[in-house]
C-alpha cells in the first residue's frame, strides 16, 4: 500500500512538473496572437478563435462529480468568465454523460440568455458569450457525445474539437484523421494550458466538495447533530479541521448545540 501511495504520489510530481514546462513554454514561445492565428490554420476554423472555451469533469469512482469550463480572450485566461458544474443526474462512472450535462446546461443557459437580450446589444455575463472554439479534454468519444448536444440545441455552427491526451491529439467532428500540431509549436502550447487549466479548475472545486461530503460524514455520527446543524456548520466554518480550531464561543452561536455536542465534535 505503501509503495502505491508513493508511486501516486510521485506520478501527481512529474504531471505537475509537466504543467509548469507547458505553461512557461506557452507564455515565452510567441505572441498569443500567433499562437491564435497557427490554431485556426491547424484547425481550418473560418476565424481567429479570440474566446476559446475548454470543458473538462473530475471524479473518484463516480464520488462529487464536477466539470469545469476555463475561457481564454484573445489567448489569455479570463478567469472571471470561469464556471463550474456540479454534476446531478448522472451516476457511476460516465464521463460521456457528464460531460454531455454540463455542455447542455452551459449552452442551454447560452440559447436563453441570446433570447433574453435585445438585438444588437452584448449579453450581460460569460453564458452569453458565443465561444469562437470549443475543447472537449479527451478523444473521439468525447467528442461525438458533446457534439450529440450541440446538434441537439440546433447549434450547428460552434466549432468544436477535443484533445487527447496519450498522444495530444486532436479530433474534429466528420473529420476521420487526427490533427498532430508539432510538439515545439506554441499553437499545441496554447491548447495545453487551456486544459491544463481546465483540469486543475475541475480538479480542485472536486476536492472542496470531497472534503465537505467527508466532514458532513463524520458530522453525523455526533449524537444531538442532525442535517440542519451539519449544513449551519459547514457554511460557517467549511471544514471539520476549521471547526475544531474555532473556539467553543463561536460554534455555541450556532443554535441549538450544546457544550457537550461542541466537545464531541473536538472528538472526532
Amino acid at each position: 500500500r505503501d509503495r502505491k501511495l508513493l508511486d501516486l504520489v510521485q506520478a501527481n510530481a512529474d504531471e505537475a512538473r509537466k504543467i509548469a514546462i507547458r505553461h512557461q513554454r506557452s507564455k515565452s514561445s510567441s505572441d498569443p496572437i500567433i499562437s491564435l492565428a497557427r490554431l485556426q490554420e491547424y484547425l481550418n476554423l473560418p476565424e481567429i478563435p479570440n474566446r476559446i472555451e475548454c470543458y473538462d469533469v473530475s471524479n473518484i469512482q463516480g464520488s462529487n462529480p464536477v466539470a469545469s469550463m476555463v475561457v481564454f480572450e484573445n489567448g489569455k485566461p479570463a478567469k472571471r468568465e470561469y464556471r463550474r458544474f456540479k454534476i446531478r443526474n448522472v451516476d457511476g462512472i460516465d464521463d460521456y454523460s457528464m460531460m454531455k450535462e454540463a455542455l447542455r446546461r452551459r449552452f442551454t443557459r447560452y440559447l436563453d440568455s441570446q433570447a433574453s437580450t435585445e438585438a444588437g446589444s452584448t449579453p450581460k455575463d460569460s453564458w452569453g458569450r458565443r465561444p469562437d472554439l470549443v475543447i472537449i479534454d479527451g478523444g473521439r468519444g468525447h467528442l461525438s457525445a458533446v457534439l450529440e448536444v450541440l446538434l441537439d440545441l440546433g447549434l450547428t455552427s460552434i466549432e468544436l474539437t477535443s484533445l487527447a491526451k496519450q498522444e495530444e491529439l486532436l479530433f474534429q467532428p466528420n473529420t476521420a484523421e487526427p490533427i498532430r500540431i508539432p510538439h515545439n509549436d506554441s499553437a499545441l502550447f496554447l491548447v495545453q494550458r487551456l486544459r491544463d487549466e481546465a483540469h486543475r479548475f475541475a480538479i480542485t472545486h472536486h476536492r472542496i466538495l470531497r472534503s465537505k461530503a467527508a466532514t458532513k460524514s463524520r458530522l453525523s455520527t455526533v449524537p444531538g447533530i442532525g442535517p440542519k446543524h451539519e449544513r449551519a456548520l459547514l457554511r460557517k466554518f467549511g471544514s471539520l479541521k476549521n471547526l475544531q480550531a474555532a473556539s467553543d464561543d463561536a460554534i455555541l452561536l450556532i443554535s441549538g448545540l450544546t457544550p457537550t455536542i461542541v466537545h464531541s465534535i473536538r472528538m472526532l
